[in-house]
């Protein structure tokens, strides 16, 4: 009798839990395809090829110089933040004690949950007014870095703590350096959740747009290779200006803007997956992944060890 009603309870908390799960997964797709689908619907109904080759006019015109701005924004923080954001993952996973591995984790996730406008202000303080860069490129690419850099450090190091211990132990085995072992060994497999890390940190990038209002303000015209003291334009300030103004061709152009935001967002995420998935099967062969059974033999003997381990 005992076990029975412990048996009923077990089932009736598994059914409520798994139902809470199932209604929160549906709510969230239901919110996620109501603004993609928005956004689909409004952007294809206004959007014109010949926006992507026509500056910005007024109200209306196209979004060259927006295109054109956002992309050359990203370049910058995707530059600065990407070698920064790897390397700091590297030595907080591979190098730092523990102590300084747990400040490390502590500052990134502090920097992740500042608010934007807080450091878009702060570089405007420093950047724009003090460094006296005005408004421009390089200081909306370093305010982006900040925010980009605590996800790409902690996507990185999640990734290489993912990485089997019996792979660097066989590294080892065979002579390989600590520097080699990460260089040859550890690194591979982590590839695809660095990528990934980066790729999320570039659509988040992509999609500010109160520290560029402090930092990169905004233009009507292309940008150019001077990246000091030259404001350039971007996607969002279209998103964000443009559909309060009470004109529908205004209103066009942001859920255009909008619209290509969206694409190109998916568009990196394709490439990523694709870059990521050719090299798999470049160095691994065709079916096979980090963790085939033939890269787990690269293990050697330490892996034979721990499959005994696990049968005992």
């Amino acid at each position: 009798m005992i076990a029975g009603g412990r048996r009923r309870r077990r089932k009736i908390h598994r059914f409520l839990g798994w139902g809470c799960a199932w209604l929160a997964a549906g709510l969230v797709l239901c919110c996620l395809a109501d603004m993609v689908g928005t956004v689909l619907l409004r952007g294809l109904e206004s959007f014109r090829w010949r926006m992507l080759w026509t500056p910005t006019s007024g109200s209306s015109g196209g979004l060259e110089n927006a295109l054109l701005g956002t992309l050359l924004l990203v370049a910058i923080s995707v530059a600065i933040a990407a070698p920064l954001g790897i390397l700091g993952g590297v030595y907080t996973a591979e190098f730092a004690g523990r102590r300084t591995a747990r400040v490390i984790r502590f500052v990134a996730e502090i920097l992740s949950g500042v608010p934007s406008i807080v450091i878009g202000y702060f570089a405007y303080l420093l950047l724009v007014q003090a460094c006296g860069w005005g408004f421009s490129a390089l200081a909306g690419g370093i305010s982006l870095t900040v925010m980009m850099l605590p996800y790409i450090l902690r996507s990185t190091e999640a990734s290489l703590q993912q990485v089997p211990l019996t792979l660097r132990e066989a590294a080892w085995g065979v002579g390989m350096t600590r520097f080699q072992t990460i260089r040859y060994v550890v690194v591979k497999p982590a590839m695809a959740g660095m990528a990934t890390g980066v790729l999320l940190a570039v659509a988040i990038a992509m999609g500010e747009t109160a520290p560029l209002l402090y930092t990169a303000g905004w233009s009507t015209m292309n940008p150019n290779l001077q990246l000091t003291h030259q404001p350039v334009g971007y996607l969002t300030y279209i998103v964000y200006k443009y559909i309060e103004m009470p004109f529908p061709d205004a209103h066009a152009l942001a859920y255009s803007a909008a619209l290509v935001l969206l694409m190109v967002v998916l568009l990196l995420n394709v490439a990523v997956r694709a870059v990521v998935g050719h090299a798999s099967v470049l160095r691994f062969g065709r079916g096979r992944s980090p963790r085939s059974e033939d890269y787990r033999r690269a293990g050697g003997e330490t892996w034979q060890i721990q499959r005994k381990r696990r049968r005992s």
